[in-house]
């Protein structure tokens, strides 16, 4: 909308405050600036709300707006009076304003910074989170004008109005004032306002999730007249799920006295269903979808799921025509899964969902999959059910326009069916969000994903979000910053996440193994070394050995306190005549059950190579075959054995007999596959294997002391066709757990560095280096003004003396002292020391003269070498340290040691901004060659500890000032005491947008 002249003839319409958001019972609504051609909206709202509402805004009796009302709610500057709207259907359903006032209360201007700020909520919307939205937006157009404080007066009566201003968490004032509370607030975010924000963002976009997949009713929209087609196979499956709500079928073309299909009530549009349709599954033509659209929004649906295709896969039309579904559909506070998706699916027995194009639905499981695919999909549900495993949710979003991974995090994230959550993605809408929210959810369940169009360097098609130019290896590290576990194939991401559901984490890396194949056992040792893992010499049970034995050597394995996780692998028995026995797969997998059961919280795999019923039998919840007898109980730990860190466990640590106190008998609550624990009632209640829980920004049901980790009731156990695979499997569950008990303890920034950082002194530097009219491109800031500025933060760049000619060479070593350097600093020869631009130990003037006239007659001019002389810095190992500003990633810091190992080997580690001394220091050891610096081959160690410091006040410094969107610090030479660092390069530009930071909106593509 676009302002009259008379709003402000200075102050064109702001759009960009102009914002979709999810309020807290799931559905969306619009904010965006009030105009003058609001004014008719505008009393049509005030009209429906209630006397009682309108007396606690106006502090009397206000039936009606007068003209005079209307004019001056309706203009606005939008700098010192501004006016949000909230609207649903394009009418308002709240509003809020606020006026700039000075310090007695009356109407100002800038340099004023106090607001007054009032809210009206209609009734009727009245406890959906709309005035909490509201407040966070109309905070953030103050702070954009100027304006830090906001003041209110509220009636006492008034608690709903009171409650949102204090559950804000921004720092307030209160007073009791002529019979009224006056409430101040400082607009100033604080670290209670974002996780007050961040904890309302998730609580609106899970409950958004939950509406869909949980729904009380569905209608087909597009279910045809006959048997086939996309509509129609869509209400089959439904029905064949058994579906426990009600299911509607809708085609315009139906004839007016059809009033039935396949069983159900069959209607020409949802608005002659006459009762509220919570989700509609829309199987018709492109052209057709705003009609149903429509429909659907007129007639209360809550929900859509889009099939449909033509839409962003098809070019800049089918592009627009994506950005239209998403605008009208959020018009009337829906969402959509699509367009272009495969269809959503919901095991749980109160609900039996199968809102898809996949002809049966898969088991109830503890797995919940999110795909960007429909073919990864149908591939992914095949491959678990072919393994006999189960969802809990599944969901295939397509183009996924509006709900995205990011979405389906915030919903597995409290969701009691889920304890592993699988993505497959191709692209990121916002990653810095997937980044938080991944991190989160991590801390409680594992998140496994699969990343296509890794190489592309291109959207897939369909999906209109920004392109991100970190290379592929920097997402890898980053998302294993997060405790993402990043693998490379959909088949990676089915067996990892078999094992992470049905089996308990592991302690430490120490892997037993143990067969009736010796060959077998050896490839798999073999595979354990070649993944970190530390594996025990195999046993060998040789080919006689009876199931009995496998499971006698399990239950053995288990209880060994040098054992971490047994890995079992399986051939046919071969008979006398020699022919292989195959059919002996349930009777296996009875006695390995029947081990792994009663034995500690181990995790278990089975490697199997041709046998026989083996698979399905380890994937079943409970097993039919006659066990082969009772299991010798191992004795438990003697007290004082040694853990997998090589300290002393307690007695009873690691083992409690089934049905003693602590312990868990067959059938009995106990430890869950994804390392969770439950109750009878099947609700988590603590996590496993000793790890705790991470601290947490919302507030979660208190939990019940974890019980010692002993099985209990019997689990699938998976069971893969080839070493290599389980031992993958297993190293992913290794890595994450040991990520897990250490998020567990968040890292910190060590207040000492406060003291030699000039925070203030910095941004006024970076400010005068920018100008009044910065270049939107940036500026390289010279050598000595990038020093300054990095002194700033206590980072001390050794001084270059420039020396255009040979004298002023002899004069710069006779200031700085012998040895000194001599190196060549134009671009196209800065760390190339291959290139012969660099002199070292020049350690008196003959020495310098001859290298100065050696560079010049062999590489070019003064002019144009650019040729500098530096005190030579103590020896030491020669490292590199970047940070950059990535448009959607955000700022990232990467490490390496200089030269070949990070130039031509990629040998690099990266790091997420703010970093902590955690971050710092697997940042210096992630790297391949970091023994260089640990005293690789009896030399000296490094000073580590100084280059950790480095790294956090490099975090420091781009972490304060989004201006610094690059930092090269090449080389540091970090020696046995200090380092030095030698060569210093900044970037400044103006500051990028976040789309991280802010009140919470949708994204908008």
């Amino acid at each position: 909308m676009e302002p009259t002249p008379e709003q402000s003839p200075h102050h064109v319409y702001p759009d960009h405050w102009e914002a979709d958001v999810v309020l807290r019972d799931g559905g969306t609504a619009r904010i965006r600036p009030i105009t003058a051609d609001d004014a008719e909206r505008l009393v049509h709202f005030y009209e429906q709300v209630s006397d009682e509402s309108k007396y606690y805004r106006f502090f009397a009796p206000y039936p009606r707006l007068s003209a005079k009302d209307v004019h001056r709610f309706t203009h606005h500057d939008y700098v010192d009076r501004v006016g949000l709207a909230v609207t649903v259907g394009g009418e308002f359903i709240a509003t809020v304003r606020y006026d700039r006032i000075d310090a007695q209360g009356r109407p100002a201007s800038a340099p004023a910074d106090e607001a007054e700020v009032a809210f009206l909520v209609q009734d009727a919307h009245q406890g959906r989170g709309v005035a909490s939205a509201l407040l966070e937006h109309i905070a953030a157009v103050a702070r954009e004008r100027g304006i830090r404080r906001f003041a209110a007066e509220v009636l006492p009566a008034n608690n709903k109005m009171i409650k949102v201003f204090r559950d804000a968490g921004y720092t307030q004032r209160r007073s009791f004032e002529d019979g009224s509370v006056h409430l101040t607030l400082d607009l100033e975010p604080t670290a209670e306002s974002l996780a007050v924000q961040r904890g309302r963002e998730q609580r609106a976009e899970a409950r958004s999730v939950q509406r869909l997949l949980a729904p009380g009713s569905v209608a087909v929209v597009g279910a045809g007249r006959v048997p086939g087609g996309v509509g129609r196979t869509v209400l089959r499956n439904l029905l064949g799920s058994g579906f426990t709500g009600r299911t509607y079928a809708v085609n315009r073309s139906f004839a007016p006295e059809r009033n039935e299909i396949d069983g159900v009530p069959a209607h020409r549009s949802v608005g002659e269903i006459g009762e509220r349709v919570d989700l509609a599954i829309l199987a018709v033509p492109a052209d057709r979808v705003p009609e149903a659209v429509a429909d659907c929004g007129e007639h209360g649906v809550r929900g859509l799921v889009v099939l449909s295709a033509g839409y962003a896969e098809r070019g800049a039309e089918g592009r627009e025509r994506q950005r239209e579904l998403v605008r009208q559909a959020r018009s009337y506070g829906m969402r959509i899964i699509g367009p272009n998706a495969f269809g959503i699916i919901n095991t749980a027995d109160t609900v039996r969902l199968n809102a898809s194009l996949a002809p049966e639905s898969p088991a109830a499981g503890r797995i919940g999959l999110f795909t960007q695919s429909g073919a990864i999909g149908i591939a992914v549900l095949s491959g678990l059910h072919r393994r006999g495993a189960g969802l809990s949710t599944f969901i295939s979003a397509g183009n996924r326009a509006d709900l995205s991974g990011n979405d389906f995090l915030q919903y597995w994230f409290e969701d009691q069916d889920t304890d592993v959550a699988l993505l497959y993605l191709e692209s990121f809408g916002n990653p810095r969000k997937f980044h938080r929210l991944a991190r989160r959810t991590a801390a409680l369940k594992p998140v496994v994903v699969v990343k296509g169009a890794r190489h592309s360097g291109s959207t897939p098609p369909g999906h209109a979000v920004p392109v991100s130019r970190v290379p592929d290896a920097t997402v890898s590290a980053l998302l294993r910053q997060a405790g993402v576990i990043r693998v490379d194939t959909v088949t990676e991401m089915v067996d990892v996440g078999l094992l992470l559901a049905d089996q308990p984490l592991p302690d430490g890396p120490r892997v037993a193994i143990l067969g009736n194949s010796e060959s077998l056992g050896l490839l798999t040792y073999d595979a354990c070394l070649a993944e970190g893992l530390r594996p025990r010499p195999p046993r060998d049970l040789t080919t006689e050995a009876e199931p009995r034995d496998f499971r006698d050597a399990l239950a053995a394995a288990l209880a060994d306190p040098t054992c971490d996780a047994v890995i079992v692998t399986a051939i046919p028995w071969v008979g006398e005549n020699g022919e292989a026995h195959t059919g002996d797969g349930e009777v296996l997998a009875a006695a390995l059950r029947e081990a792994a059961a009663t034995g500690p919280a181990k995790p278990v795999a089975v490697v199997h190579v041709e046998m026989g019923g083996l698979a399905h039998a380890l994937s079943a919840a409970t097993s039919t075959a006659t066990p082969p007898g009772p299991v010798p109980h191992p004795a438990p730990a003697p007290a004082g054995t040694p853990g997998p860190d090589g300290a002393a466990l307690p007695p009873g640590a690691r083992e409690a007999a089934p049905g003693a106190p602590g312990g868990t008998a067959s059938g009995a609550p106990g430890t869950t596959a994804s390392g969770t624990r439950r109750d009878p009632s099947g609700a988590p209640s603590g996590p496993a294997g000793g790890l705790p829980r991470p601290p947490e920004t919302t507030p979660r049901p208190p939990e019940t002391t974890p019980r010692p980790p002993t099985r209990g009731a019997v689990g699938p156990i998976p069971a893969y066709p080839a070493a290599e695979r389980a031992v993958r499997a297993l190293s992913e569950a290794v890595k994450y757990a040991r990520w897990r008990r250490q998020a567990a303890t968040p890292g910190k920034v060590p207040e000492s560095l406060d003291e030699t950082i000039d925070e203030q002194a910095a941004a006024a530097r970076v400010t005068a280096l920018l100008g009044p009219d910065p270049d939107p491109r940036g500026r390289p800031l010279t050598h000595q003004e990038a020093a300054g500025l990095l002194g700033l933060y206590g980072i001390e760049v050794r001084p270059g003396i420039p020396a255009p000619d040979v004298e002023a060479a002899v004069a710069a070593a006779a200031r700085l002292g012998y040895p000194v350097a001599l190196k060549t600093t134009a671009p196209h020869l800065r760390h190339r020391p291959d290139l012969g631009g660099v002199r070292l130990d020049l350690v008196d003037e003959g020495s310098l003269r001859r290298a100065y006239g050696e560079l010049t007659d062999l590489l070019g001019t003064p002019a144009e070498l650019r040729p500098v002389v530096q005190a030579m810095a103590p020896r030491g190992v020669d490292t590199v340290l970047r940070a950059s500003i990535d448009a959607s990633a955000g700022a990232v810091l990467s490490f390496g040691l200089s030269g070949a190992p990070s130039e031509l080997l990629g040998d690099t580690a990266h790091r997420l901004v703010p970093a902590t001394d955690r971050d710092a220091a697997e940042l210096i050891r992630s790297i391949r060659a970091a023994p260089l610096l640990f005293g690789w081959r009896g030399s000296s160690p490094a000073d580590t500890a100084a280059l950790e410091e480095l790294v956090l006040r490099v975090s420091r410094l781009v972490d304060d000032h989004p201006e610094v969107v690059s930092v090269d610090l090449e080389p540091v030479v970090v020696a046995t005491r200090g380092l030095a660092v030698l060569g210093a390069g900044i970037r400044l530009a103006p500051p990028p947008a976040r789309d991280d930071l802010g009140p919470r909106r949708l994204p908008s593509y």
